[in-house]
């Protein structure tokens, strides 16, 4: 089932507004789950040739559509809600609208293997969320995260 909505992605509505990028990312980023049967059962290899099928189409329909800028087709693992997501914007690979540190990639096969070796997607141990007895909330300090791996494909007319 994963293949197919990847592949259903090509086709969706796509909007590429430079001046509203809320637009774009509304219209444009799809969730994708996966059911432990279909993690067992998928290849690395098949999801990643999915993805690049996905790419080429945007690429095609961004081409029709006569956009003359730059465009990125991006994919990431969604660790905390358990989801591969993927969104298309007018925008450069280290311009990707993330409020958090990330880093672009041309390495699809590390997104997908962390996605599908992720046993318990989607949860959080309550550990990891709880205040240590006796320490106020204001002295928690935030966690350090490294930047989360997004593969990114240029699918514009211009590339940078």
């Amino acid at each position: 089932m994963l293949l197919t909505w990847i592949a259903e992605v090509a086709d969706e509505p796509l909007v590429l507004e430079p001046t509203d990028p809320r637009v774009e990312w509304e219209t444009n980023t799809w969730w994708l789950g996966a059911e432990d049967e279909d993690r067992r059962a998928l290849s690395v290899s098949e999801v990643i040739a999915a993805f690049e099928q996905t790419a080429e189409g945007i690429r095609l329909r961004i081409r029709e559509m006569g956009f003359a800028g730059v465009a990125t087709f991006y994919v990431w693992h969604d660790e905390q809600a358990g989801q591969l997501r993927c969104s298309t914007g007018s925008v450069a690979a280290d311009e990707l609208p993330f409020g958090s540190a990330y880093a672009p990639s041309d390495d699809l096969g590390a997104v997908i293997e962390g996605f599908l070796n992720d046993r318990t997607p989607g949860l959080v141990a309550w550990s990891d969320l709880e205040i240590e007895d006796g320490q106020a909330e204001q002295d928690v300090p935030e966690p350090e995260t490294a930047p989360f791996p997004v593969w990114v494909r240029s699918v514009g007319a211009v590339s940078r």
